[in-house]
């Protein structure tokens, strides 16, 4: 593992983000976020998002390296996440540090940014050592990795068409319960019965690892259309919590199918 001061950036959705990394070693890590700008949109839209970045990138980089007691001379590299992510999000990232690699003659890595979600378990506080299946389950990806070693990770199973969080925002979206969607579909379930609903859950009987979210974000809304507004905001809390139990049983039974064969030592869970 590399034991040199990195300067980091993200900027693949809606957070604009900057750290100081140091082996295995966490100096600094500066994140703003964009939630409330989306918030009246009911998702992240990208170029309001790619404007924040553009207004917020130069600030958080000088902040991670304050909080790192460090300076631009004094990193040895950069990264910055290349993509999978929003295509204006992400330019912004990529070209503020190619300009801040070109200005201090410092080599830039671009990193893949599901691989960065994975390769997080090996940062201190507690870092955890391969072999492990790693589920990230984001706003925008759904993936199950099996990580044998440092290098990089198997594909075990990943999303079809929705990702669990974008169907959470859509869920909460069909709700009326505001954004994040995941957070506030969590909210609303806690007062609600979980069974009050029969949504299904993708190839739960199946043998393969990859998920499915389309088809229980349609039974969420045939479900508001022939309930109604009135029965809708009345029942919206046993909605809530169907809709949410079924996100995540479908989640729990790739993840215990992939370590039933007890290849795997450890789970660990990412996303963002």
């Amino acid at each position: 593992m590399i034991h040199v001061p990195i300067l980091a950036l993200e900027t693949s959705c809606d957070d604009t983000c900057a750290a100081v990394v140091e082996g295995r070693t966490i100096r600094s890590n500066v994140i703003s976020s964009q939630a409330a700008a989306h918030e009246r949109f009911g998702g992240v839209v990208p170029e309001v998002a790619s404007r924040h970045h553009l207004e917020l990138i130069n600030a958080v980089v000088d902040a991670a390296l304050a909080d790192a007691g460090t300076e631009l001379d004094e990193v040895d590299a950069l990264a910055v996440t290349r993509g999978p992510g929003l295509i204006g999000a992400l330019l912004v990232g990529v070209s503020t540090a190619k300009a801040l690699a070109a200005a201090s003659r410092k080599p830039l890595a671009g990193v893949d940014h599901l691989h960065g979600h994975v390769a997080a378990n090996f940062l201190e506080p507690d870092p955890l050592e391969p072999p492990f299946v790693c589920l990230v389950a984001s706003g925008g990806h759904t993936l199950l990795a099996g990580v044998r070693d440092h290098s990089g990770f198997e594909v075990l199973g990943q999303t079809l068409d929705d990702a669990a969080g974008e169907a959470l925002d859509k869920g909460a979206r069909l709700l009326d319960l505001g954004y994040p969607g995941g957070p506030a579909i969590e909210r609303e379930a806690a007062s609600g019965d979980p069974d009050a609903f029969s949504f299904p859950v993708a190839m739960a009987h199946g043998p393969g690892l990859d998920f499915s979210f389309s088809g229980l974000k349609t039974a969420l809304l045939y479900s508001v259309r022939e309930l109604g507004p009135d029965q809708t905001r009345a029942r919206r809390a046993d909605l809530a919590a169907s809709f949410q139990a079924a996100v995540i049983e479908q989640l729990v039974a790739r993840l215990e199918r992939a370590v039933g064969d007890g290849e795997w030592a450890a789970v660990a869970l990412g996303g963002g």
